[in-house]
């Protein structure tokens, strides 16, 4: 069972007062012992110079008959018994008891603990033993009814201390109770609770530090906010521009595509009819060169906009490879070597389609800018990673101009957006080197997403 502090500290304190009221009532008993002893000696040493007097007085004048009247009329001798009986054993005469608080006598085991022993004075006159025996019991019982009435005292002002305590530590631990309410509070995710000053030094400084942590937590959590309304606001943005992607794609196929299809039909039946008339049989192979170079231009677009086929979930390697293929067939007289290993696990979509627009820029400005003849893509996945590296032989980056294209900054706010790292630096080659390190996405969020949802993304695209 875990107690409280205030009654911790209340029963320390208690505990504390009761001990020296101990103490006390052990250094009283000692002392009302000795008192006791000293009051009793001193009656009996009386008593015994008074009948050692009357007792030679007695002897003196050979009459043991007056001496037993003289001690019928003295009667009662303070703080001692007197006896005396002849030499058979029989009582003539005792002194009467004493009718000091009559009736009444001390606890045994009390008087066991402060009533002293004492020996009797037995004296031997004609035939007569007088016997002088100390009582101590009437001042016994006085040293009890003393303690009883100082124990009353001492049990009430424990009893009122420990309550006085009580309160007392009630009030000064009472801003415990409001830190532990604010304690309460920021577990809860609310951190615009702060505390007062109480002018006790130590609490204050506890008060001081928890609404410095209140403060550090408050900004910490409109940071977080913010950068959760600008990871939201980019992935947003970056869905609307996928979608655009796709329309502008789907446009173009089927706008441009079938005209220029209709001008190259027209074209041919152009070319098949002119033969004898040179000027136009050249204008229409003229023509038919130029539609299959925009329809060239176009394919180039489209694969430049959206995915070769559509992503299925979890073929990021196989997408990677296929669009590497892809380029290869776009660019023959650059040697494109792959290094691609599959994932382990399923991916997200959006992160598989995030990989492969990285890999398009890449390749995209290797076969603009880098004037290369190898380049080397590898990608593998760990366990928690995806590593993703283009390397090229070509001219590099000349001085920080790489980092002004749009293309790069497309392709950072890609990987920031995923919480990863983009790397641009010079390859072993000489060349460029893009190297990109994402963290895998929630296997939870992965595993959410249903095959219907999957497949009509994949329908979309």
């Amino acid at each position: 069972m875990v107690s409280r502090l205030h009654d911790r500290i209340g029963l320390l304190v208690t505990g504390a007062a009761a001990l020296i009221l101990l103490l006390a009532g052990l250094w009283w008993g000692v002392t009302t012992r000795n008192a006791i002893e000293e009051e009793i000696t001193a009656a009996t040493r009386v008593a015994e110079q008074w009948l050692t007097v009357l007792a030679d007085e007695a002897e003196a004048r050979g009459d043991t008959a007056m001496l037993t009247d003289q001690l019928a009329a003295v009667g009662r001798v303070r703080a001692n018994s007197l006896e005396v009986r002849d030499t058979e054993g029989r009582l003539r005469y005792r002194s009467p008891g004493s009718t000091y608080k009559l009736g009444r006598d001390a606890p045994g085991w009390f008087a066991a603990l402060l009533m002293p022993r004492f020996e009797p004075t037995i004296r031997d006159i004609d035939g007569l033993r007088l016997t002088l025996i100390p009582d101590a019991s009437r001042a016994t019982l006085d040293a009890w009814d003393d303690l009883v009435q100082v124990g009353g005292w001492a049990l009430a002002l424990l009893v009122v201390l420990g309550l006085a305590v009580r309160h007392a530590i009630n009030r000064t631990l009472r801003p415990l109770v409001a830190l532990e309410t604010a304690l309460e509070q920021t577990a809860d995710g609310r951190f615009d609770v702060r505390l007062p000053s109480h002018g006790v030094a130590e609490l204050d400084r506890l008060a001081e530090r928890y609404n410095r942590m209140a403060d550090e937590l408050d900004s910490s959590l409109a940071r977080n906010a913010r950068l959760e309304q600008d990871q939201a606001f980019h992935q947003a943005l970056q869905h609307r521009l996928e979608e655009e992607r796709r329309q502008i794609a789907r446009e173009l196929h089927d706008e441009i595509g079938q005209s220029v299809t209709a001008v190259r039909a027209m074209a041919g039946a152009i070319l098949q009819r002119s033969a004898e008339q040179p000027g136009i049989h050249g204008s229409a192979q003229a023509i038919l060169a130029m539609t299959g170079q925009m329809q060239d231009g176009v394919r180039h677009i489209l694969a430049r906009l959206r995915r070769p086929e559509p992503l299925p979930r979890g073929r990021l390697a196989s997408a990677l490879v296929e669009y590497c293929d892809h380029w290869s067939g776009l660019y023959p007289d650059i040697v494109l070597e792959q290094a691609i290993r599959a994932e382990p696990v399923s991916l997200d979509e959006d992160f598989c389609l995030a990989v492969l627009r990285v890999l398009q820029e890449s390749l995209t400005n290797v076969a603009r800018h880098a004037k290369a003849t190898r380049v080397k893509v590898q990608a593998s996945c760990s366990d928690t990673h995806l590593d993703l590296s283009v390397s090229d032989d070509g001219e590099g980056f000349a001085g920080h101009a790489g980092h002004d294209r749009y293309g790069l900054t497309g392709m950072r706010e890609r990987v920031e957006a995923l919480g990863g790292h983009l790397g641009l630096e010079r390859s072993i080659d000489g060349g460029a080197q893009v190297s990109v390190l994402l963290p895998l996405p929630n296997r939870a969020a992965v595993d959410a997403r249903s095959p219907a949802s999957q497949s009509n993304d994949g329908d979309e695209s």
